[in-house]
């Protein structure tokens, strides 16, 4: 699930049409379906991984731990380099940028389906992470400059947020299909023959476009962020063999955090940064990307555990586990299309309450799983709670953020919001999951079995239980933050969808 940057915040932008003088410019639709392709691939590519784990895991022999990076280095280089993505398509042009992205996240995805390591798969995956993140935040501004005011472009932007949204719930089936069918690499391959028509067409038919600034684009900053991420990340996944107390854990804890202080720093000197670091002076701003991180850093978890549960668990092939997870993705398209009704009536900030209170109530359900596994009571209700909950949740503090903006900076505050989510949920999933560890090894399995199934059925299901019991926690936590933090009573905002 992605939340995607408003219409109305699309930057204007100056157009150039690569075409001869005199030849017609591409049909909208068709823009509008060669953009929304790149988009779907990379927003899939969150969630269509989760199914493959356990086969990835025996294929290539990976740890626990270096299964959950088999998506956080996926999420933390996609948060981390989104916004950098954003500028570097101001900057050198939105068509420039998605081809670049498409053709590293293309060429990114065939190295991974023919990894023979388990460094290979993460290198890779990392990568992926990398052109999406130069592709992703260019889709929106080429629709909006490609399409006319009005219905059409009403039209093609409901086209594209629909696709986003599809793409990160469809994730789990697409994933089930291609294991079951074929293999855990084709969940990877499959981006290739689809990434290179795509690349091709765009190359011929997409138009041009820049913004009318020539900001400077961040690097270091975008460096700084995403390795003091990653650093912490993989610091908190050695807690689990090494404790708390050893240098193998300290010092990564401690580097990642002083990447993340100098980060600081770095935004607060340079006059072009990553992140305007004045802009969490809003209230509105910095109380609901806060919100946003702590409710992602149970919320991305869900998939993860869901899906090892299923399989390591209860036995279920991949297909059938994406199969079961199919109500849960629809909860969450239900769920944030129905925000923007419940918002004037409820107030945003409610909805945004209420949201979290529900998928707290869906986390502690799933946290009474047992190794019998009741489809109906211990997967699909709480699954749809969870899930319906997030949705609802994240529209409004999108919302929310946006209004505490000034008009020139609601592009910007959109995509820190949607990159405060992805960085919560990447540190989440490393605590979880080592949280989980260590209870199933405490629990009679053998340390670092969370991931496969060669623990007891019993201690991997304590693991999973104790990992959904503190997500549920968590987002009670982040109840409390709101109801002291967010605005009360919230100004006016747009209800438009976030996606």
């Amino acid at each position: 699930m992605t939340t995607m940057p408003r219409a109305a915040d699309a930057p204007p932008s100056r157009i150039s049409r690569p075409f001869r003088p005199g030849s017609p410019p591409p049909a909208a639709w068709l823009v509008v379906v060669l953009v929304c392709a790149g988009q779907f691939l990379v927003v899939l590519d969150v969630s269509v991984v989760n199914v493959a784990l356990p086969s990835m895991r025996a294929d290539l022999g990976m740890s626990a731990s270096g299964l959950q990076w088999v998506v956080n280095a996926y999420a933390i280089a996609f948060a981390g380099f989104m916004l950098l993505g954003g500028r570097a398509g101001d900057l050198y042009g939105r068509k420039r940028m998605f081809l670049v992205g498409l053709a590293l996240f293309t060429l990114a995805s065939l190295c991974g389906g023919l990894a023979q390591d388990g460094w290979q798969l993460l290198l890779a995956r990392a990568v992926q992470g990398l052109g999406a993140a130069v592709l992703a935040p260019s889709t929106l501004t080429i629709v909006t400059s490609a399409v006319s005011e009005g219905a059409a472009r009403a039209r093609a932007i409901a086209t594209w947020t629909a696709v986003g949204a599809g793409g990160g719930a469809a994730g789990g089936l697409v994933g089930g299909v291609l294991v079951d069918t074929l293999s855990w690499r084709w969940v990877l391959l499959i981006n290739v023959p689809v990434g290179a028509v795509v690349l091709l067409s765009s190359l011929r038919w997409l138009p041009e476009s820049r913004a009318g600034d020539r900001r400077r684009l961040d690097l270091p900053g975008a460096v700084l962020i995403t390795a003091g991420l990653g650093v912490l990340a993989y610091g908190i996944s050695q807690t689990e063999a090494k404790g708390w107390t050893a240098a193998a854990t300290l010092l990564p804890l401690a580097a990642g955090l002083a990447l993340i202080a100098l980060f600081l720093v770095v935004e607060a000197r340079t006059a072009a940064p990553l992140m305007p670091l004045g802009l969490f002076r809003a209230r509105a701003v910095s109380s609901a990307n806060a919100a946003m991180f702590v409710n992602g850093s149970a919320m991305f978890s869900m998939w993860f555990f869901m899906t090892l549960y299923a399989q390591n668990v209860l036995g279920y092939t991949p297909l059938e586990a994406g199969l079961a997870l199919v109500p849960s993705s629809l909860a969450v398209l239900i769920g944030s299309k129905s925000a923007p009704r419940f918002m004037p009536v409820l107030g945003v900030r409610n909805v945004a309450v209420l949201g979290t209170v529900i998928a707290a109530l869906g986390f502690g359900w799933q946290s009474l799983m047992t190794v019998r596994g009741d489809y109906l009571t211990e997967i699909m209700f709480p699954g749809i709670l969870m899930m319906l909950g997030a949705g609802l949740t994240a529209t409004p503090l999108a919302a929310l953020a946006t209004s505490g903006a000034a008009p020139g900076e609601a592009g910007l505050v959109s995509g820190l919001i949607n990159t405060s989510r992805t960085m919560g949920g990447s540190l989440g999933l490393a605590v979880m999951s080592t949280i989980a560890a260590a209870r199933t090894a405490s629990a009679g399995g053998t340390a670092g079995t969370v991931g496969s199934g060669r623990g007891t059925a019993e201690a991997l299901t304590e693991g999973y239980a104790l990992a959904f019991r503190t997500g549920a926690g968590v987002l009670l936590g982040a109840v409390v933050l709101m109801v002291v933090w967010l605005p009360w009573p919230p100004r006016r905002v747009s209800t438009g969808s976030t996606g």
